[in-house]
């Protein structure tokens, strides 16, 4: 299991945080408008995006507002598509992204003089989900669920995935366009991200995935791993055969990459701008990457590792003045 603290230099992190934290509270103090009168500087840390990586960065962010009570810190889930809309626009500090930015993301945000860091923040295992009920569907081939999800001639019922499974019509739900689980299922499982089929059940809420499968015997989605351990009590995980036998998601398993192909990174983008020249953000993303690893595991998602950890800290913290 990976160590949940960074010991040998967590006293020296809590000075700098601390320090960082002095220096927001000088420059709201000190700030001054036309007329003379004080103003204070804004404590809101702007975060949007994946809804996969939503659990880890609300998790971080409740527990950093435990210790700052003076920051806020909105994280919103429009999925990484539309978070990415906003970051590349400026509208959001910090971006969660269930998938790496597009090229024709990254022009926009060059259109917009927006610079930006990313950062791996765990690892994550895209969960096939069925009902309870469901007592056929214990393993599916990467082939099987080409065959339910391709939008060429896609398997309308069950029997037709397997002779075996009852006659009964599939029942399908899954993230929306925006999803960067979306890009990132659809180019595993269909070869080409994007392509699949569109009668189904589409959320950018996991949640609303959660409630149609667990209602529907002849349901099946996917959706994070996260998500399914919060909801192991409504809902029945999927082996999947990735072509080395049927492997169940797991912490273990997502960790070591025998959990093909649907094992991933998961990331946050930050705003280079807004790190460098706003304090209270340098210290949220401090946090996030050492004391706040320890929330990764859990929520249900697989840290990175201490040392990895530090690589993506050292990333970002050269852009500090």
């Amino acid at each position: 299991m990976i160590s949940k603290h960074f010991f040998g230099r967590k006293f020296f992190r809590l000075v700098a945080t601390l320090s960082i934290l002095s220096l927001i509270s000088i420059a709201g103090c000190s700030s001054e408008d036309n007329s003379g009168g004080a103003v204070s500087t804004s404590s809101t840390i702007e975060i949007d995006g994946s809804s996969t990586v939503f659990p880890i960065t609300q998790a971080v962010a409740e527990e950093y507002i435990a210790i700052n009570p003076d920051v806020r810190i909105p994280v919103g889930v429009s999925g990484t598509g539309g978070g990415f809309k906003r970051f590349t626009v400026g509208d959001t500090a910090i971006s969660n992204a269930s998938r790496p930015i597009k090229d024709e993301e990254v022009a926009t945000a060059k259109d917009n003089g927006i610079s930006y860091t990313e950062l791996i923040v765990a690892y994550d295992g895209i969960s096939v989900i069925v009902n309870l009920d469901n007592d056929w569907a214990e393993c599916l081939t990467v082939e099987q669920l080409n065959k339910i999800w391709n939008p060429e001639n896609p398997a309308e019922n069950w029997n037709e995935i397997d002779p075996s499974f009852p006659d009964a019509k599939l029942s399908l739900y899954g993230p929306g366009t925006d999803s960067g689980t979306f890009d990132y299922f659809t180019d595993e499982i269909n070869g080409d991200e994007g392509v699949s089929r569109a009668d189904y059940v589409a959320s950018e809420d996991d949640n609303v995935l959660v409630m149609g499968v667990s209602g529907d015997k002849n349901s099946l989605g996917y959706f994070g791993y996260a998500y399914y351990i919060e909801n192991k009590d409504k809902l029945k995980v999927v082996k999947i055969d990735g072509g080395e036998g049927c492997i169940e998601p797991s912490i273990d398993t997502i960790a070591n990459g025998s959990y093909s192909p649907l094992a991933r990174p998961v990331f946050i983008y930050v705003n280079n701008d807004e790190y460098s020249s706003r304090p209270e953000i340098a210290a949220f993303i401090e946090f996030f990457l050492t004391d706040g690893t320890q929330y990764v595991d859990e929520v249900g998602y697989v840290p990175i590792g201490d040392a990895n950890y530090e690589k993506e800290l050292e990333k970002i913290s050269q852009l500090l003045p």
